[in-house]
Formats: structure tokens, sequence, C-alpha cells
């Protein structure tokens, strides 16, 4: 799928969170949402980036918005993962890979020198009417949230 960017819309989505209940892109309708798409919970990387959202949560609820990850995992495992690293925001499992897609988060990319398909680290800000604001592809895990927190003057 090709990358989203600003002024795009927000590709629409229902999925499952950690506790197995639906939600909708639209649920947030009126409201800014970072949506960040992440590879695997409990991995090295992934709990790191999932940690900085959390240590950082007050910079970007300050500033209007709400955290949401996605990644392929089962709502059993986000439940697991958001417990074990006490992450207070919406993780939501995209097993099939289809949301993701439509992002651009999910396809082809390079993995220590090979090409593979995969998640796509991805971070998108979208507007309380639905709009990409921003759309970040390929970020590194450690380092992200303060980067974003610089990008976005918060």
């Amino acid at each position: 799928m090709p990358q989203l960017s600003p002024g795009n819309k927000a590709p629409a989505f229902t999925l499952l969170d950690a506790a197995e209940s639906k939600v909708s892109l639209k649920d947030f309708a009126g409201r800014s949402v970072l949506l960040y798409a992440y590879p695997a919970a409990m991995t090295p990387g992934c709990t790191t980036q999932a940690c900085d959202f959390r240590d950082n949560l007050a910079a970007f609820t300050g500033a209007g918005l709400e955290v949401v990850g996605i990644s392929p995992d089962s709502p059993e495992k986000l439940a697991e993962f958001a417990g074990e690293e006490k992450l207070p925001f919406t993780l939501l499992s995209d097993p099939d890979h289809r949301v993701m897609a439509k992002y651009g988060a999910w396809g082809e990319k390079k993995l220590y020198g090979k090409v593979v398909t995969g998640v796509i680290r991805s971070t998108f800000i979208i507007s309380p009417t639905g709009r990409i604001e921003h759309a970040f592809y390929n970020v590194k895990a450690t380092g992200h949230v303060a980067k974003l927190i610089r990008d976005l003057s918060l």
C-alpha cells in the first residue's frame, strides 16, 4: 500500500483492543490521535518504544493527543504486554495486517540486509476531523518518542 501524507483521510478501522472490546477510529471523533504501529509486543525494541510512550504520556495528552498502539498481536498478548509494562493507553490487535496495510505500515522492508514483509514501524497523527496531520515511516524504536516530542514541539 502507498504511504499516507498530510491531508489524506485516515483510513477507518474497527479492531479489538487488549480487553477484546471493539475500538473504531470513529470512537475518537473530535479528538486528536497518535496511532503508532509496532511489530510485536514484549520484544526489546517494541517494549522500549511502548515504555517511552508511557513515560512521556503527559506530553502527548497535554497536547490533546490520545496514544494508541497497533500490532499483529492477539488481544491476549496485548493484555499481557500492557499489564507487564503498565501501559495506560489503548493497544489494538490487527492480526491480518489489514489496517496497517491501509496506513502503509505493512509491507516490504529491509531487516538485517534482507528484504522481508512485515510491520513498518510508523507513527501517525490524526486530526479531530479524521485527517492525517503527520505520517512518520521507518522510525526507530529507541529515541522516536523524544524525536516526536521535539518535532511536534510538545
